[in-house]
């Protein structure tokens, strides 16, 4: 009588075990990669242009036309495009350009903040845009001297503008894209 006891006792012991031990499928919570980027080393870019600016050494360079550049950072899937023009009596067209290209994203954006610059030394003058929300750019820039140059830089990313899925990119292409308006100097 005590093996009988002993045996079922271990047919529901097993019966329990098995049918606890079945492979339910849970889902795994969604996680984002971890982005390191380098510290940033900047380098001088210099010319036949007539201005020049401090970039990240990180990043390539390709020249475009009519002094225009385009700022490549592969690993970031981004580009900082630079647009100049010179000013001949129509200041006030290529501020009203440059203004209205910022404004253009105020659709997408949550907020747009500006950043007045003012570089007496150099004379260099102009507007730095944070663009806050899923817009296709988070910032630009516009710099002049007012008499003969006009210079413009926006950041774009090619992927699909989820503000918080990029923002570790968008904030050092950002510092990047800032510093470069610091340090830009006309020839």
């Amino acid at each position: 009588m005590f093996r009988k006891i002993i045996g079922s006792l271990a047919v529901s012991t097993l019966f329990v075990c098995m049918s606890g031990c079945k492979n339910d499928t849970v889902p795994k919570p969604s996680s984002q990669l971890r982005l390191d980027y380098p510290v940033a080393k900047y380098a001088k870019f210099s010319n036949n242009c007539p201005f020049e600016f401090d970039f990240n050494a990180n990043a390539t360079i390709e020249e475009d036309k009519n002094c225009g550049y385009s700022i490549h950072y592969p690993k970031m899937k981004a580009t900082i495009y630079l647009t100049y023009k010179t000013v001949d009596n129509n200041i006030n067209a290529l501020l009203r350009d440059a203004q209205k290209l910022t404004y253009e994203h105020v659709i997408k954006a949550d907020d747009i903040l500006e950043q007045p610059f003012i570089n007496n030394d150099s004379k260099v003058y102009g507007m730095f845009y944070r663009v806050n929300g899923n817009a296709a750019t988070n910032a630009q820039f516009y710099a002049t001297d007012s008499i003969k140059h006009f210079v413009t830089g926006s950041v774009y990313f090619y992927a699909k503008p989820k503000f918080d899925s990029i923002m570790p990119a968008a904030s050092y292409v950002k510092d990047d894209m800032q510093r470069l308006m610091e340090t830009l100097k006309w020839k």
